[in-house]
Order: structure tokens, then C-alpha cells, then sequence
């Protein structure tokens, strides 16, 4: 695997950016969080380099000083809203970012219910964390957010939202994922702390759109692609220009804010002590990028994925018709299109030979390696066995798993199971291995093995369930899948 980042340069540099920051500022500091803090995947994908616990590894310097506040939008609530890439929904997420977050030894003060407008199903979600001894508070929606800044600066505005309560001099904000109102609580705070007298600042930590990079660069495409669901889009931050005649990159709703931050800070302070929104951020992400060509190739392969996911979502009702269209119509502008997943050409060949059975391909390096739907095999677990068998230089023609060993589990599964099956999925497939292991060297060998597939890029021909996806992702493997339903 080619590598386009210097991991270790960013968490030099990044680090001692942010201590400057909070020099900046006396008593407290709220540092708003975007991306994930341990699990940032989508920056390992797009920044071949970048590993995914960097900025987790970076602020664990600080952890003795800091405390973490959770936010979560009610809207995200409502709708059930999923994480892609852990198959979880925003619900569940908080309480897994929570557990993570302790085990590293951050304190983890309270979490946050934003956009709150009276919805039921975020009134339960606070029931439940308050069951669990977890601090939750409301801030509500404001009418007219964030143009009429009259309200918002105001007892009627912030003063409205519940007064989250701090220990430590560092706060940081952070959300299982974007739109979760994240900079809101932070600017809430602002405004709230000043009424009771403690003096505290704002960053913001944000890892996409990259400032210093072209706006259509393929890295900060990459981002819209993701975001596409929110219809983020990039632009030139115009207060950046304006104030320094320099162009730099940043997004609609961070340049929308800005006048509410600038408001807020002058009412505190009497002055705000950044020019724009590129000022308030501490990304140090651009000037650590080593290979251009090779951070762009893993970007557009990325906004493809980013469309296959999207059409599969679309298909189940996750997301409106416009999120696929927006993210083609950031591929037409790259002049990429799905034919450049070369991956999803061969499954479809594979396809094609077995007479129409379901079918997948991965591509290990260089090597494409297929399966199909079997008597007893998924197309994922057929696909994977082979694969696993490459890497490890076993036959072909060598079972690694008998079907003496497969028909009674797959018997098991049915009989205990609502669905009937006739097909075992690749989790299950892997603890049979795991089993079989035991006694036998050969599958052994395969198992020890199983870490080469790791950035290996997977695509099936049929819809891959949710289960199969999330082990392939815990795997690291960047899969996909087309929109056709198995029915058998």
C-alpha cells in the first residue's frame, strides 16, 4: 500500500498547535470536535497514512485536564439515524463513544440533546441515559438559527438552553457524527459562562474540509460526498479573504455562523479574537500530506463508495433520492464514474460466468480474487475463503471447511433462527474456522493470515446484509455492494 501522509509529523505538529491555542485563552476552553476522536476512517481512507486513533493518541496528552461532552441531535434520535460504517445508530454510538472515551481515561462529563423541540423519542433517550448516571441536557431549536443573531444572543436564545456543567479547563465537544449541533453547545456555553462569570474561549477542531487545500480538491470533494445527506458544501471562506487576501477552504455552515460567534464574542469581550472561520480552527491536516497523487486517487475512490452506499441506502429508505444524485454529481465533476471501481467490473464478470448467482470479488494488491453463492456459502463467505486461501498460498481445490462441517451448522441456524437460510454468512463462517483451527494447522495458517486482507477493497453483485458489512468493516475492508435483493 502506497502511504500520501506523515502520521507521525501530524501528531507532532497538530499538538503543539492546539497548546498554542489554549495559551490563547485564560480559565476555560471549549474545543469543538469534528470527525471521530479513536475512529476516524474516513481521513485513513482519503490520507493513505493517516491512522485512525491519531487525534485520540494526540489529545490523550491533555486528558488530565480535559473533559468530553457528547452531543446528539434529537432529530438524529427520531430518525434512527446509523453510523455506515459500525451498522449502529447515533443512539447507541453515544454510549459506545462514552465507554471508549473512559477506557482511555477521559472523563466524560455529560452528553447533550440538541434540536430539541419536544420529540417523545429524544425525551425517552434522555430517560434512559439518566437510568445509566449520565448527566444529559436539553438545548433547544431556535427560530430563525443562526441569521437572527438578535435572538440568539439573547435569554430568549442561548439563555434558553440548559447550562451544561463543567469541571475541567478543557472542554472538548465532540458527536457520533456531523449535523449533531456540536459548535452550537460550545457558542451556548460561551454565552452562558459569561453570565455566570468565567471568562472561556472557542476552536474549533475540525478535520475536513482541509483550509489550506483547493477547493475541488478530490480530499475536500471526498467530504461532501460523506456529508451529502446534510448537503454540506464546500466554499471560500469569504471573511478569510476579505481579512487577508488569501484563499482558504471552509464549509457553509461553519461560514454561515460565523456572524453568530463574531456576535457572541464581541458582547462577551468587546472584540472577537478571530477574522474568520478558517481562524478559529486548529487543522494542521494539509501540511502533512506527502504524496498528492496518492491522496488523490484514495479520494475518488472514496466518493465512489460514497455513491455505492448511498444507492443501497436509497433502496432501504435511509435517505431521499437527491444524497446519490448530489454525491454523481461531485463524481461528474472529477470525471469518475462507478466503471473506475474496477472491483464491482469483476463481481459483475463473476456474476456473468456463474449463471447469474449471486457474486463478489476482492482485490488483495494487485490480485482480484471472486466467489459466488454456494450450497452452503454466502457470496461474502465464498469470496472470503478464497481470498484467505490466496493470501495464504493454499490450493484451490483444497476445503478449508468440509461440508461435513458445514451442514450441521447451517441446520443449527435454522432450526434456532425466524429466517431460513441456506446460505452460512461470514461470521459465522469465521468461528467455524476458528474452531476447526484447533486441530487443524492448514486453517490455522489461513486464520493467522486473515490480517493481509486488511484495505483490501470487497464489492457483491446483491445486496450485502448489515451483519456481513459490519464484520467486513471490522476487518478493514473497504466493501461495497449493488442494490439487488437475493430472494433466495
Amino acid at each position: 500500500m502506497k502511504y500520501g501522509f506523515d502520521n507521525d509529523k501530524y501528531i507532532r505538529i497538530q499538538s503543539q498547535h492546539i497548546r498554542e491555542r489554549i495559551a490563547q485563552f485564560q480559565g476555560k476552553l471549549y474545543l469543538e470536535l469534528g470527525g471521530k476522536l479513536f475512529d476516524d476512517h474516513h481521513a485513513s481512507r482519503v490520507l493513505p497514512g493517516f491512522q485512525p486513533d491519531s487525534k485520540l493518541r494526540m489529545l490523550s496528552q491533555l486528558s488530565s485536564q480535559a473533559e468530553i461532552v457528547i452531543v446528539i441531535s434529537a432529530v438524529d434520535i427520531e430518525k434512527n439515524k446509523v453510523r455506515q460504517d459500525l451498522g449502529i445508530t447515533y443512539n447507541e454510538d453515544v454510549l459506545r463513544l462514552r465507554n471508549e472515551f473512559q477506557k482511555c481515561g477521559f472523563m466524560v462529563g455529560s452528553v447533550v440533546i440538541t434540536h430539541f423541540n419536544g420529540q417523545s423519542s429524544a425525551s425517552t433517550y434522555r430517560r434512559r441515559l439518566e437510568s445509566l448516571g449520565i448527566k444529559t441536557y436539553y438545548h433547544y431549536t431556535i427560530e430563525g438559527y443562526p441569521n437572527n443573531v438578535a435572538l440568539i444572543d439573547s435569554d430568549e436564545g442561548f439563555g434558553k438552553n440548559d447550562y451544561v456543567e463543567t469541571e475541567r479547563p478543557l472542554v472538548i465537544v465532540t458527536a457520533p457524527g456531523p449535523g449533531s449541533g456540536k459548535m452550537a453547545v460550545c457558542l451556548s456555553q460561551l454565552y452562558n459562562e459569561h453570565k455566570r462569570g468565567v471568562c472561556a474561549g472557542y476552536a474549533k477542531f475540525e478535520t475536513f474540509p482541509v483550509w489550506n487545500l483547493p477547493l475541488k480538491h478530490p480530499v475536500n470533494i471526498a467530504y461532501e460526498a460523506a456529508t451529502a445527506d446534510l448537503n454540506d458544501v464546500n466554499e471560500i471562506d469569504p471573511f478569510h479573504m476579505e481579512a487577508y487576501n488569501e484563499v482558504a477552504i471552509s464549509y457553509n455552515r461553519d461560514v454561515e455562523i460565523f456572524p453568530v460567534l463574531t456576535s457572541i464574542f464581541d458582547g462577551i469581550y468587546g472584540t472577537c479574537p478571530y477574522k474568520s472561520p478558517t481562524d478559529m480552527g486548529v487543522n494542521m491536516l494539509g501540511f502533512c500530506i506527502t504524496d498528492d497523487e496518492v491522496c488523490r486517487e484514495a479520494s475518488k475512490q472514496e466518493i465512489i463508495r460514497r455513491y455505492y452506499r448511498a444507492l443501497v441506502d436509497l433502496k432501504k429508505g435511509a435517505v431521499e433520492e437527491i444524497v446519490p444524485e448530489r454525491i454523481k454529481l461531485l463524481m461528474n465533476e472529477l470525471e469518475i464514474s462507478e466503471k473506475d471501481r474496477t472491483v464491482a467490473e469483476e463481481a459483475a464478470k463473476k456474476r456473468e460466468k456463474s449463471g447469474n448467482l449471486p457474486s463478489a470479488c476482492i482485490k488483495v494488491g494487485k490480485k482480484y480474487i471472486t466467489g459466488r453463492k454456494t450450497g452452503y456459502l454466502s457470496p461474502v463467505s465464498s469470496t472470503m475463503i478464497n481470498a484467505i486461501k490466496a493470501v495464504s498460498k493454499i490450493p484451490d481445490d483444497m476445503d478449508l471447511i468440509a461440508p461435513a462441517v458445514l451442514e450441521p451448522i447451517l441446520e443449527v441456524k435454522n432450526k434456532t433462527s425466524n429466517f431460513k437460510e441456506s446460505y452460512l454468512k461470514i461470521g459465522e463462517v469465521l468461528i467455524a474456522l476458528s474452531i476447526c483451527s484447533s486441530t487443524n494447522p492448514v486453517v490455522k495458517k489461513a486464520l493467522d493470515n486473515l490480517g493481509k486482507l486488511q484495505g483490501a477493497q470487497f464489492h457483491a453483485t446483491h445486496m450485502i446484509p448489515d451483519d456481513e458489512m459490519i464484520v467486513l468493516s471490522n476487518l478493514g475492508i473497504d466493501a461495497t455492494c449493488g442494490t439487488e435483493i437475493d430472494t433466495n
